[in-house]
């Protein structure tokens, strides 16, 4: 038996087909479980719900989180339990958002569209990103996506990671020292977990270790950055601007001053979307539901000590 608490959407007929052994019980995430309700597997958003406690006492074993990341899931729930995720399931879309705020950024756009007779034509300042430096700030599958569609442009590329290990793409310096990497980067794409040892790592020091003018892009989690640093950094010009698709807290309440800063770019957390991309999410577990009949290695597995 599966237990899942995500939306109605799933499972689809097509999935039931494929999974005949399957009994899908689908349990509200508030007020009590039924009596009846027991299962191994639990399918559910990647946060905590009212009654997730009780459903893991229903002899769940594994469970799924339907999110990349993993932050907001009580972990301390777990037990002995697995915990798997959406990890890289829409790590294109929200590359090709990166590349995007890259261009438009060194493009001057949407700025440069013009809707009457300019002051000048043929002549302008614009940059390019072919010889830019850029840094990632996490090498896992949402950067390593951006990095293989910035290949093409010529850009020398860095990571810093926690580990140090070798690049999964071709022609990227890899660091565990963020402040070299950030150093002579014309552009900064954050795309890190969110833990314990990462939260607000871009504070004034970090910002200050950046290259002035540098472009900051934030697609992971908006407490990766402290935003009172990130303000004192693009008022006195230090930093050059900022494009975010994530903020700190979700959704960011009216009047807040990233919403009219000149130097931000805000998105409301939308990166991720585009076609089929709800589709791969739910896909995700259903790739892992077929390994855990089968008795083969789940694939995301969450390392709950680290915390992604």
């Amino acid at each position: 038996m599966l237990i899942h608490l995500w939306g109605d959407r799933y499972p689809s007929d097509e999935v039931r087909a494929a999974f005949p052994e399957v009994d899908f019980v689908h349990v509200r995430p508030e007020g009590p479980v039924a009596d009846d309700v027991a299962g191994e597997a639990c399918f559910t958003q990647a946060a905590s719900t009212e009654n997730l406690g009780e459903v893991l006492d229903r002899g769940v074993r594994w469970v799924h989180a339907l999110g990349h990341g993993v932050d907001h899931f009580p972990l301390d729930q777990l037990g002995d339990r697995v915990l798997t995720a959406a990890r890289g399931a829409n790590a294109a879309p929200i590359a090709e958002w990166v590349v995007a705020m890259l261009l438009t950024a060194v493009k001057q756009l949407p700025d440069r569209w013009v809707t009457e007779p300019p002051e000048r034509w043929v002549l302008a300042d614009l940059g390019g990103l072919d010889d830019a430096t850029v840094a990632f700030v996490g090498l896992g599958s949402i950067n390593a996506a951006a990095a293989e569609r910035l290949r093409p442009f010529g850009c020398r590329m860095v990571a810093a990671t926690r580990t140090g290990g070798p690049s999964p793409v071709d022609g990227v310096e890899v660091t565990t020292d963020v402040r070299a990497a950030v150093a002579d980067a014309d552009h900064v794409v954050v795309a890190a977990p969110l833990t314990p040892a990462t939260a607000s790592m871009f504070d004034d020091d970090l910002f200050a270790a950046m290259k002035p003018g540098a472009h900051l892009v934030n697609v992971a989690r908006g407490g990766l950055v402290d935003q009172d640093a990130l303000r004192r950094a693009l008022d006195s010009g230090h930093l050059g601007l900022a494009s975010l698709d994530v903020c700190d807290p979700e959704p960011l309440p009216a009047g807040h001053w990233l919403y009219d800063h000149p130097r931000v770019r805000l998105s409301p957390h939308v990166s991720w979307s585009g076609p089929g991309a709800l589709d791969r999410l739910l896909d995700s577990f259903t790739a892992n539901l077929r390994r855990w009949i089968d008795g083969d290695p789940l694939l995301d597995v969450v390392d709950v000590e680290a915390g992604y």
